[in-house]
């Protein structure tokens, strides 16, 4: 299994692209998310999948996938032994999702945005996460959700197992951190372009 991050930014990021992965699996290519400025896709993908189907940038993302015969949605795939498993999570005032990639041996997540950490989460080998805000978590308007901080979002993922944890929605708070030098004390920021492959647990 490889993933290669399209973007690792929230919508308005200053500086980069919004958060995006392409999942590549025994000849299978899954986008999940991503938008303007996400760099080149795949000429072939099975499926298009996003956490937000009210998001902001659903009208570009629908373009980008018509592009490749498909169209973005939130949804449950299986592939042969690849399964790639749609969950809620708490995040803001209508349903937004996150998913569960499943080989044999293998888990990974990919949850960019989320008020409170998934517990379906659990023991994931790779996690891909929220990072929009760096050590305190940013409320919605009206208590309707929001963003989980860097710091909180690390101690979680500690505490539900997950070996390998990856920042991919990373805001302007966390971007000043950044620029201050600061590194989370638990996992890594993510890189633009960076493919990851995920190693089982020995």
């Amino acid at each position: 299994m490889r993933l290669t991050l399209l973007g690792v930014g929230a919508m308005n990021s200053p500086r980069f692209a919004p958060a995006g992965l392409v999942l590549r699996y025994a000849g299978h290519r899954i986008v999940f998310d991503g938008g303007t400025r996400t760099p080149t896709l795949p000429r072939r993908i099975d499926a298009w999948l996003v956490t937000d189907e009210h998001a902001e940038l659903r009208s570009v993302l629908r373009h980008m996938a018509a592009e490749l015969g498909t169209e973005p949605r939130a949804a449950s795939l299986a592939y042969d032994d690849l399964e790639v498993l749609s969950h809620p999570v708490v995040h803001t005032s209508h349903p937004a999702y996150g998913y569960r990639i499943v080989t044999p041996g293998l888990v990974v997540v990919w949850a960019p945005e989320f008020w409170e950490f998934p517990s379906w989460a659990a023991d994931a080998d790779l996690m891909f996460a929220e990072a929009a805000s760096w050590d305190r978590p940013i409320r919605f308007r009206g208590g309707v959700g929001g963003h989980a901080s860097v710091r909180d979002v690390g101690a979680a993922a500690a505490g539900h197992g997950v070996r390998r944890l990856v920042y991919a929605h990373i805001g302007r708070p966390s971007i000043r951190a950044i620029d201050r030098g600061l590194r989370p004390e638990i996992g890594e920021w993510g890189h633009e372009g960076r493919t990851y492959v995920p190693r089982p647990a020995t």
